[in-house]
């Protein structure tokens, strides 16, 4: 029953369901994420990736992260690589505890492209005078809406449009 209420909810509900979470303490979870970040993840980060975030970021540019992962990994991350803003998935909460509720925000799909048009409008900025990175097919509402879309390990379907469109691809998948 469980899996059927989630698909008559729509495609990409189960990527929303993050219940697994539920009665773990935010702050908790959050030092956890921050650990695993530093201790594992950062060394795993696509080299390539990187330096051009670090590029932007010392060429003064307006940089924000907007991924579909957990706000606690997404936050942690951004603050080991320099990025200010970051927009993820939000749980919801009570008392420090995640609750078996719908998330609140989860930047996936079309609302990639919700919150990044949210945000260009608020910076006053141009959609068509903003440079995107994505890796998933998945991404492809955002990166068809900038001035420039770069794909880095895209997915096969990703990569497809990607070399179809000609946009700049940074590495591939093996």
């Amino acid at each position: 029953m469980f899996l059927f209420s989630h698909l008559s909810a729509g495609i990409y509900s189960i990527k929303k369901n993050k219940a697994y979470l539920t009665g773990l303490r935010v702050k908790q979870v959050e030092m956890l994420a921050s650990i695993f970040v530093t201790e594992r993840l950062i060394f795993r980060l696509y080299k390539p990736a990187v330096q051009r975030l670090k590029q932007h970021l010392e060429q003064g540019d307006t940089v924000v992260l907007v991924s579909g992962t957990l706000n606690f990994l997404a936050h942690a991350l951004a603050d080991h690589l320099g990025v200010k803003k970051v927009y993820a998935t939000v749980c919801s909460q009570y008392n420090d505890s995640f609750l078996a509720r719908p998330v609140k925000i989860h930047p996936f799909n079309h609302t990639k492209l919700d919150l990044a048009l949210q945000l260009t409008h608020e910076l006053k900025f141009k959609m068509t005078d903003t440079i995107a990175y994505g890796n998933s097919s998945h991404d492809l509402p955002l990166l068809a809406a900038v001035g420039k879309a770069v794909v880095v390990r895209p997915d096969a379907n990703l990569l497809q449009v990607a070399r179809k469109l000609k946009w700049e691809i940074v590495g591939e998948r093996k």
